[in-house]
């Protein structure tokens, strides 16, 4: 049987589709781009503009100012020991409820998830949360930047529904087997369930990599804060002194030696490079969880 021969109109649409295709992918990718651009250019010629792809006069300094803080190395292990912590912890403890809660025999199933529901609706506000996290002796600890990030109904309600479109026939022959509830788990439902693991997984990622709100306000010891709040701290002081060295008055002739050493970094280059430095480890992880994405969109499309 021969290849169908595309018609006018199939290469038309075909040609039409792959350009906005194109300029689509091209439009989410030219922000990064930008961004790098910027950060490997110097500050003080940034501000003329100008700058699309590359960089016009090419500098390390913005790097070197970003990572010259000895404790920027430390922030760094902090993030990645919490979000590998969080992530695999709470993805696991997220798919065990939204398990228990799918199961239609379980007792007070109803009033269980309204309950849950109910909580997320209101949020006792700052003052509240941090007189709950002294009394349960958690401020100014790691612990404060991992127990309060494994709880989200929102991806138990995303899991709790995926396991709901699982045949129950499947976990039913298991019992009859004599498989315990926890070995249907292990054994059936988490092995079907890994595009929806995949993707709860890279959301309390991405979000916890990106959270300098807990660190700012809740631990004080330098050593103990990620690298989000590190990294934003640094940018207010680059903003603070880019500012009081504005206002003084002074001309460059008269530079002090600390104003000297930020020549070419500027608190808008700090910026760019910061956005790259916090991004970069989340594009690196990403392709790794590319197959189950695609996986999930291919069995969606077979049960639809």
């Amino acid at each position: 049987m021969g290849v169908r021969k595309l018609s006018a109109a199939d290469k038309f649409y075909s040609s039409v589709n792959y350009t906005l295709l194109l300029i689509f992918c091209l439009t989410a990718l030219y922000p990064f781009i930008y961004f790098l651009a910027l950060s490997f250019n110097d500050g003080y010629d940034a501000m003329k503009g100008g700058i699309y792809f590359f960089p016009r006069v090419g500098t390390f300094e913005n790097y070197s100012k970003a990572f010259n803080n000895p404790h920027i190395i430390q922030s760094f292990w902090i993030s990645i020991s919490r979000t590998v912590i969080v992530t695999v912890g709470s993805t696991l403890l997220t798919a065990l409820l939204a398990y228990g809660l799918s199961r239609k025999g379980l007792p007070g199933r109803k009033y269980i998830v309204f309950f849950f529901f109910f909580t997320t609706l209101f949020s006792g506000g700052l003052i509240p949360t941090f007189i709950l996290y002294r009394e349960l002796h958690i401020l100014n600890t790691y612990w404060v930047l991992v127990l309060p990030s494994l709880y989200s109904f929102f991806n138990a309600i995303i899991m709790k529904t995926f396991f709901d479109g699982i045949p129950l026939g499947l976990s039913e022959s298991a019992r009859i087997d004599g498989a315990s509830e926890l070995s249907v788990f292990w054994r059936i439902i988490l092995p079907l369930s890994m595009p929806v693991m995949a993707t709860i997984a890279l959301f309390v990622g991405v979000g916890v990599w990106n959270d300098w709100f807990t660190g700012q306000f809740f631990i004080q010891k330098e050593d103990l804060q990620p690298a989000a709040t590190f990294l934003n701290k640094m940018i207010s002081e680059a903003s603070f002194q880019s500012m009081t060295g504005s206002s003084s008055g002074s001309s460059i002739k008269n530079m002090n030696e600390n104003q000297m050493a930020l020549r070419g970094v500027t608190p808008e280059a700090l910026r760019m490079t910061f956005v790259i430095i916090i991004t970069a480890p989340i594009i690196c992880v990403y392709p790794f969880l590319q197959k189950y994405f695609v996986k999930g969109v291919l069995v969606g499309s077979l049960k639809e």
